[in-house]
């Protein structure tokens, strides 16, 4: 079973009034949903409840730390004192949104990307809901790490424009370089997706240095439904994704 962003069950049933369409999304949800999510003899890559729940940047940071890897200094909070305190004493800050914009009323969708905040333009809105707050690392490039079952697919990123977020840009514009894992990084990726019950995740790191040791490594993020089909090694993540589906028993997500 291959769970890759699948549409919205809410999608198809647009055009009925609104506790109709309520209705039907959640019978849909509960009904197929629930078939779905428990084939016990399928393996999963990655099940449906493991993505949810690995999908809490939170979590995220909590369960890296946990496994020792380097992470920048992080504060979430509605609190506009704690924030000023936090750059304060962590500046340069940067923002970062926990998830992607919803659609707006005419159905496009848009994006806010990590960017660099001033303190002095921190106010009462931001007691409106929950902010991402992170030290900015001073970085030398950045890494996506495809992992796939046991196989690992590095690369290194540079924005041409030396972009703080390389997703804001043109993503043919971007270069890409292979670069080895050290094998205490890529020994704490297994086990984190071991932790979440996942099979494959798309890591990203900030590089601080040569890469030769873990602590040039610092860990930003993991998707667990992310793109990968961009990578200049796209092929090799495609078998390597063939591989698990035509098997039952590799990786943690496999049930």
């Amino acid at each position: 079973m291959y769970y890759r962003r699948p549409t919205p069950y809410s999608a198809r049933y647009g055009h009925l009034p609104a506790q109709q369409r309520d209705f039907a999304a959640a019978e849909a949800r509960h009904g197929l949903g629930g078939i779905l999510n428990h084939l016990h003899s399928a393996a999963y890559v990655n099940h449906p409840g493991a993505v949810t729940a690995a999908d809490f940047e939170p979590a995220q940071l909590q369960t890296a730390a946990q496994l020792g890897l380097a992470l920048p200094p992080t504060l979430v909070t509605n609190d506009v004192e704690q924030a000023r305190q936090f750059a304060a004493e962590h500046g340069p800050v940067i923002y970062k949104t926990f998830r992607g914009l919803p659609r707006d009323e005419d159905g496009c969708a848009g994006a806010i990307w990590a960017q660099r905040v001033a303190p002095d333009t921190f106010d009462d809105s931001l007691k409106v809901t929950a902010h991402l707050f992170q030290a900015e690392i001073p970085k030398i490039g950045d890494v996506r790490v495809t992992v796939v079952g046991r196989r690992v697919f590095a690369q290194q990123i540079a924005a041409p424009d030396g972009a703080l977020d390389w997703r804001r840009g043109d993503w043919d514009a971007l270069r890409h370089a292979p670069i080895a894992v050290p094998a205490a990084i890529e020994a704490a990726l297994h086990s984190y997706l071991n932790a979440f019950g996942l099979v494959f995740g798309c890591f990203d790191f900030a590089l601080t240095g040569d890469g030769d040791i873990p602590q040039d490594w610092v860990f930003i993020e993991c998707n667990p439904n992310g793109q990968w089909g961009w990578l200049p090694d796209a092929a090799d993540i495609t078998t390597a994704f063939a591989d698990i589906l035509s098997t039952s028993t590799e990786g943690g997500g496999a049930r």
